[in-house]
């Protein structure tokens, strides 16, 4: 599944444009504390997370995640989006909490 297919399967709204949107997602994570991210996310993963800030495009960059996934429609500032979109990570936000979209996110790489 790429990142496309899942904006559209789940009706994330797609904040980045075209940016990064065949990456494959392989896998997920949920979590909002950068160190565990760093520590513990897989390959070729959605990033769920209510953080907001620059810092995450900084780590979302070092562990190559396919996308940030901003949960129950949190707003962003347009230079977090803009600095997404230099940086190539897509940024996706949705209308459920982290915990509703991880079991959707999970339930749609799982069949595939």
């Amino acid at each position: 599944m790429t990142v496309r297919e899942l904006a559209g399967a789940l009706g994330l709204e797609v904040l980045t444009g075209e940016t990064n949107l065949d990456r494959p997602v392989g896998s997920g994570y949920t979590s909002d504390l950068l160190s565990d991210v760093i520590a513990n996310i897989g390959d070729d993963a959605a990033w769920i997370t209510i953080q907001r800030h620059v810092n995450i495009l900084g780590v979302a960059k070092l562990k190559d995640v396919s996308a940030i996934v901003i949960p129950r429609k949190l707003q962003l500032e347009e230079a977090f989006l803009e600095k997404a979109k230099q940086e190539g990570i897509a940024v996706l936000r949705g209308n459920p909490s982290a915990f509703e979209l991880s079991a959707l996110i999970y339930n749609h790489l799982k069949r595939g």
